[in-house]
């Protein structure tokens, strides 16, 4: 049975390079601008707070960019992921539809974060940082940064989002556990920290203020760097591992997708799923319909404007031409911790202004009841993240079911859940609410 639904690659098949989509883009993303000038950043602006090596990829056409040989030996420990056939759920739908999911859960952290976690490590590592620093939302990002630089002999500070540090202590014991630093943001550690507290002492955070917290904290200590772990294009480029290796897993299974679905928060897990694909639909026209999935009370995409907007609260970073509902948004205390941010990756919301992709919201319990059909049928519990885009699927099959359509559908588990079981024992007792944490 598990050979009608897995489908393996061997090691020496995982990616040589990273796969940039800027590449084969119909027409250029709009650049960053200076906060000040309001004029296009330049590389020497950006390596303030990255080191210039990320810097260059960050700003890069190049279609492919070799994936560095010692960063190879790292993804090796869970990388190829496997891609399987959620058989199970097909049968509880009464779906002609074949479902099939990549699992990124099978890293050490849990999730697709390390993907591009282990090669921002390696880049600092060999220009010499001592340090970095970032945000987290739900904790993958932070425990998977955490992970690569403890593998790389570097200090780690993360600012996590005090609803999330609160909700979820395991997220913050497992980044303890691989040598990080943790606080609860807003904190009483950065001047912009202090000021949203006085504003609110109650305040849950926001990704936007964690990260202008962490970015502070870079300018501040010396040999310390910023790490994201969403929206950029580096961060984008690194996650294409997922996509290419999909499209190879899906030619062993014998089928193509109709259908491509991803949760998205900044946009880093299903650009790495989807633009493979895109580059597929670009290059060699292929009809994929690619779908976004995001939180209905957090929805930049299907709610949002496409403007020149600030990645952050406190307003440090460049502006970025993305779909944002604003950057003093401060987001309901939803359990998907990692998709609680107010804006989406340029590149996402440039192939969205494009109509290469189109995009869906969902409210929370529907999403929570998606993820216990999942998990009761496949096995699985999955993140409260990516059970947005098992909403979706399971919408899609169901309407493949009533007007009796044998489409293929494949999406990305981005992560398991375990270690968000508080979120389903709020939802199991009938407590969850839409909006709420």
């Amino acid at each position: 049975m598990s050979q009608d639904i897995r489908f393996d690659l061997t090691q020496k098949e995982v990616p040589q390079a990273w796969y940039n989509l800027a590449a084969d883009l119909p027409e250029p993303l709009p650049p960053p601008l200076h906060p000040g000038t309001k004029q296009p950043v330049t590389p020497e602006m950006m390596t303030a707070i990255f080191p210039e090596n990320l810097v260059m990829q960050e700003m890069s056409t190049e279609r492919w960019i070799e994936i560095p040989e010692p960063v190879r030996e790292v993804y090796a420990l869970w990388r190829p992921t496997p891609l399987l056939r959620a058989v199970r759920l097909e049968r509880a739908l009464q779906t002609p539809a074949h479902i099939y999911y990549k699992y990124e859960g099978v890293s050490p952290a849990g999730s697709h974060k390390p993907n591009t976690s282990v090669p921002q490590a390696y880049y600092n590592k060999i220009a010499g940082t001592k340090r970095l620093s970032t945000e987290t939302g739900a904790g993958q990002w932070g425990s998977s940064l955490a992970f690569a630089c403890e593998l790389f002999g570097l200090d780690c500070v993360v600012y996590m989002v005090k609803v999330s540090f609160l909700s979820k202590p395991y997220r913050k014991l497992l980044m303890q556990t691989w040598g990080a630093e943790v606080h609860a943001s807003p904190t009483e550690h950065t001047d912009f920290g202090k000021k949203m507290l006085q504003e609110d002492p109650d305040c849950p955070g926001s990704l936007g203020i964690a990260i202008s917290e962490a970015i502070e904290d870079t300018v501040k200590h010396p040999g310390t760097k910023y790490s994201l772990g969403s929206v950029l294009n580096h961060v984008c480029l690194h996650q294409s591992v997922i996509g290419q290796e999909a499209i190879k897993q899906m030619e062993l299974a014998g089928e193509a997708p109709d259908v491509i679905i991803g949760c998205v928060g900044g946009g880093s897990n299903f650009a790495g799923l989807a633009f493979p694909f895109i580059q597929q639909k670009l290059v060699a026209k292929k009809p994929y319909r690619i779908v976004a999935v995001e939180p209905e009370s957090c929805a930049s995409l299907t709610k949002g404007e496409l403007r020149y907007d600030f990645g952050d609260t406190a307003e440090m970073t460049p502006l970025l031409m993305m779909y944002t509902l604003g950057h003093r948004f401060m987001p309901p205390k939803i359990h998907a911790g990692g998709l609680r941010y107010h804006g989406m990756a340029p590149t996402v919301s440039h192939v969205k202004k494009l109509g290469l992709i189109d995009a869906v919201a969902y409210p929370q319990t529907r999403v929570f009841e998606a993820a216990v059909l999942f998990a009761r049928t496949e096995g699985l519990v999955p993140a409260p993240e990516p059970s947005h885009a098992i909403a979706a699927v399971i919408d899609e099959a169901i309407k493949c079911r009533e007007e009796g359509q044998q489409k293929v559908i494949l999406f990305n588990l981005c992560g398991h859940g375990l270690l968000d079981l508080a979120a389903y024992d709020t939802y199991l007792s009938g407590n969850l609410k839409d909006g709420q944490g």
